[in-house]
């Protein structure tokens, strides 16, 4: 059975769409991180050898990218036997996905990357099936 997954990703969240042979199934997974805080934002140590230690901006920047793993593991597992991926999404988080799906030798089977500002969760469907039906046409 051919599996073809379509993703909407930001760092919040990210819906995947699967498309197979019986049907079409949709699936929400939450990164539970919360949005980036900029470097004017941060606070600096008030102890005498705090900077040694790490800045609150560096914990929480470690702390962001360790959610982030986790986020991005628990979407490879969804999508790990598609054979066809589209990903798309506005910000960082498709490039980003994109590295971790070539270091993990899913690379290949990406077929598309777009950037999209934010979609409803039937866009997201409805995106996913014409692109797959346009591209199944064409062959």
């Amino acid at each position: 059975m051919k599996r073809k997954v379509g993703l909407w990703i930001d760092h919040r969240q990210a819906l995947i769409v699967a498309i197979t042979d019986t049907g079409e199934e949709t699936k929400l997974i939450v990164s539970g991180v919360e949005k980036q805080l900029g470097h004017s934002d941060s606070i600096r140590s008030t102890t005498p050898y705090g900077s040694q230690q790490g800045t609150a901006a560096d914990i929480r920047d470690r702390k962001f990218m360790g959610h982030l793993n986790i986020y991005y593991d628990a979407v490879i597992a969804s999508i790990r036997d598609a054979e066809s991926i589209l990903i798309f999404g506005p910000g960082e988080a498709k490039g980003e996905l994109k590295e971790r799906l070539d270091r993990n030798k899913l690379g290949g089977h990406i077929v598309g990357i777009e950037s999209i500002d934010k979609m409803t969760d039937n866009q997201v469907a409805v995106k996913v099936r014409q692109y797959f039906q346009e591209h199944s046409a064409r062959k």
